[in-house]
């Protein structure tokens, strides 16, 4: 079954992509949600020309990202977290707090476009993915230390 999305979903696509997925995920799931609509032939065409009309600003959002990632470079983040003696930290590192360290350092970045490669339960050096747009990722390296 061809879907046309409606937002971004994770692992799927985004916004505007032609999707295949398997009937009973796009009957049952994706389209009661809004996420996305059958693609039929009207849709399809519809789609395309909305594409045709959100080109420009889609270039400017994509050079926005750029941008962004260009200014965080090579730049590496201390995460604060409560640990035990053994290093282990209380609780884990989250999206959230690297949100807010990158907003500290003037960088908006919404904490749903972070992930991260592997758990951060213990004190050490990490690396987040930013999804700052569907062509552009952005690798963060970050240091979790004993606050």
């Amino acid at each position: 079954m061809e879907v046309i999305l409606k937002t971004d979903i994770a692992g799927l696509g985004y916004k505007g992509d032609l999707v295949t997925v398997k009937p009973g995920y796009g009957r049952n799931y994706l389209i009661p949600q809004g996420f996305g609509v059958i693609a039929s032939e009207s849709n399809k065409k519809v789609q395309a020309e909305n594409n045709r009309q959100a080109a420009h600003k889609a270039d400017k959002i994509r050079k926005d990202a750029e941008q962004i990632a260009t200014g965080i470079g090579e730049m590496q983040l201390t995460i604060p977290a409560k640990a035990g003696e053994s290093g282990k930290i209380f609780g884990k590192v989250t999206t959230v707090q690297i949100a807010e360290a990158l907003r500290n350092q003037g960088f908006e970045v919404d904490r749903k476009k972070i992930s991260f490669d592997s758990e951060v339960k213990v004190l050490g050096t990490y690396t987040a993915t930013l999804d700052l747009h569907k062509e552009v990722k952005h690798k963060i390296n970050f240091v979790v230390v004993a606050a």
